[in-house]
């Protein structure tokens, strides 16, 4: 390495076998003026069409009255099986800028923010991520229309994970 920092192998072998027995994806190790960070990239769970159930979150922290859980549409397992086809180098893709929870309407039992084949302007609010209590909208980076809609309300979501394509 040019910056003279010793690593210790043996350290990076540890955080990556915990990696691999756990369901992280990434670690990362700061000691003094040394940072060791290792990441992975889990592979896609088989998509299974079947109705799930999300539980609604309140929204900004607010205590919402007990519901039951509400059926969600299988979005993402029938985009899966209509079609396999790589949308990272997509030019319309909206990918996640963090981990945290989706949800696609602004509170439970209202409509979503956008429907698949909404026309959309450019930074309209197409989603929400919910990340440390917080709630972040997900703007659309253009006008266009939403030709897919590939996360459920309720999903946990990665970062850089693709949530929609705008077209």
């Amino acid at each position: 390495m040019s910056n003279g920092i010793q690593f210790d192998p043996e350290a990076i072998r540890a955080l990556a076998q915990i990696l691999k027995d756990t369901d992280l994806t990434e670690i990362e190790l700061v000691e003094k003026d040394s940072r060791i960070r290792v990441a992975r990239t889990l592979p896609a769970p088989a998509a299974t069409p079947s109705v799930q159930m999300a539980w609604p979150a309140p929204m900004m922290g607010q205590p919402g009255p007990a519901q039951a859980p509400v059926p969600v549409a299988p979005a993402a397992a029938q985009a899966a099986a209509e079609e396999t086809v790589d949308l990272s180098k997509h030019p319309g893709l909206v990918a996640s800028p963090m981990v945290g929870v989706a949800y696609l309407s602004p509170e439970p039992g209202q409509p979503p923010f956008v429907t698949l084949g909404a026309r959309v302007a450019q930074g309209q609010t197409l989603l929400l991520i919910e990340a440390m209590k917080t709630f972040n909208q997900i703007k659309a980076p253009k006008a266009g229309t939403v030709t897919r809609i590939l996360i459920e309300t309720g999903t946990p979501v990665e970062y850089g994970e693709p949530l929609m394509v705008v077209e």
